[in-house]
């Protein structure tokens, strides 16, 4: 009697209603979609948006941590980064090889410096407010983009690459000559000033009784700028344009049978990218308050594709990853050179190498390394950690 009872109780908890038996069965599935919605998120996951917000909390607490010094070059490592992710975007999502960022970058902070910077000079300077300089410098160099565009696209692969390398030639020989604007070879001029809405960022502040430093404001909304523009782009990517983008990357000839304009694709990918490049260029005058036409030659074009190389191509988190290691990369320098016996770091030329020169060779060896032996950058090794503990202790 007993048995048959417990058997009808066992048989009674087993016929559950269909709704809690569907929603355990989605609770036991939460690596699994359950919508186009879902899906299409940018943090589709619990997993990341709490390791976004972890990032995010730990970026918001360098500021209370670290020496203003290095708030400055986190700053203009954030900065770059919003070039970076412009790079990424013609170069790692759309497949179009282009040596000219510097120039657009360059384009940025004088086209800012013209519009924001103030005193007395023979420079170009209207003092304007940076809710006018900064859009300018975005919306400009989007432009000149787009009208330097339809010579570019009509090549591809190595053509490419020269071409927009001579655009950089081209761009610091007007740079050096266009006084009235630059300041000139070896002079340069000030940056706008960090002016938005009447309120100076790079001047020390008391909030309710919280004291904070220009280098601390600064860097803070330099932050928040480069969040958002970097969720501009992650959602652009996974747009109908983004889509275009990868085609266009994987096989423009396939592409336009399917309906996809390749020049205007192409015309559009260098335009954003333009665009982003004139606004990490406006904030990087701003930040260092000093431009010089000699810094956007091929060298900082040279840099800025070693960021997405190293942080990884077809990533936005990777562009911000390998920006700030670039930047952070002459400091490690630096700190080589006074360690290091065969360095020379007193200027003497007594050493073997000097902190410059050991900067250039790691540019070098870092990004042969990276691609033959890492091509995803920084992002690929994150990734492979991630698939490794996802998966552990087994390894298939």
């Amino acid at each position: 009697m007993n048995s048959n009872r417990g058997l009808a109780a066992l048989s009674a908890g087993r016929a559950r209603p269909p709704h809690v038996v569907a929603d355990r069965k989605v609770r036991h599935r939460h690596r699994m979609y359950t919508s186009y919605a879902q899906q299409r998120a940018i943090l589709n996951t619990g997993a990341r948006r709490k390791s976004v917000l972890l990032i995010a909390g730990m970026a918001v607490a360098l500021t209370f941590m670290m020496p203003d010094e290095d708030l400055v070059l986190l700053s203009v490592g954030l900065a770059a980064a919003i070039g970076a992710i412009g790079l990424n975007l013609v170069t790692g999502y759309a497949g179009q090889i282009s040596l000219g960022h510097a120039f657009f970058v360059g384009l940025g902070a004088y086209t800012a410096s013209c519009l924001g910077a103030t005193g007395p000079g023979r420079e170009v300077a209207l003092g304007w407010d940076g809710l006018v300089w900064f859009p300018a410098a975005f919306v400009l160099t989007g432009v000149v983009g787009v009208v330097l565009a339809p010579v570019a696209v009509r090549l591809r692969g190595l053509y490419l690459a020269i071409v927009t390398l001579g655009l950089v030639l081209i761009g610091v020989h007007f740079f050096r000559e266009l006084t009235h604007i630059t300041g000139g070879a070896g002079l340069g001029r000030s940056g706008p000033s960090f002016t938005f809405a009447g309120f100076e960022l790079d001047v020390d502040r008391n909030f309710l009784g919280l004291v904070m430093t220009g280098e601390q404001i600064s860097y803070l909304f330099v932050l928040i700028v480069m969040i958002a523009m970097a969720a501009c782009a992650s959602n652009l990517v996974r747009s109908r344009l983004g889509r275009a983008f990868a085609a266009i990357r994987d096989r423009d000839l396939v592409a336009d049978p399917m309906g996809i304009d390749p020049f205007r694709v192409k015309m559009t990918a260098f335009g954003v990218s333009s665009a982003y490049a004139g606004a990490a260029g406006a904030l990087l005058a701003a930040i260092t308050g000093y431009i010089e036409p000699s810094g956007f030659g091929l060298s900082m074009s040279i840099q800025y594709l070693a960021m997405i190389l190293l942080g990884g191509l077809a990533s936005i988190s990777g562009s911000i990853a390998g920006a700030l290691f670039i930047t952070v990369l002459p400091r490690l320098s630096q700190s080589l050179a006074g360690l290091l016996p065969f360095m020379d770091d007193s200027g003497s030329g007594a050493g073997l190498l000097t902190a410059f020169q050991l900067e250039q060779i790691l540019y070098g060896l870092l990004i042969v390394l990276f691609v033959l032996v890492e091509p995803g950058g920084l992002v690929g090794i994150w990734n492979r950690i991630r698939s490794y503990w996802r998966s552990f202790p087994f390894t298939y």
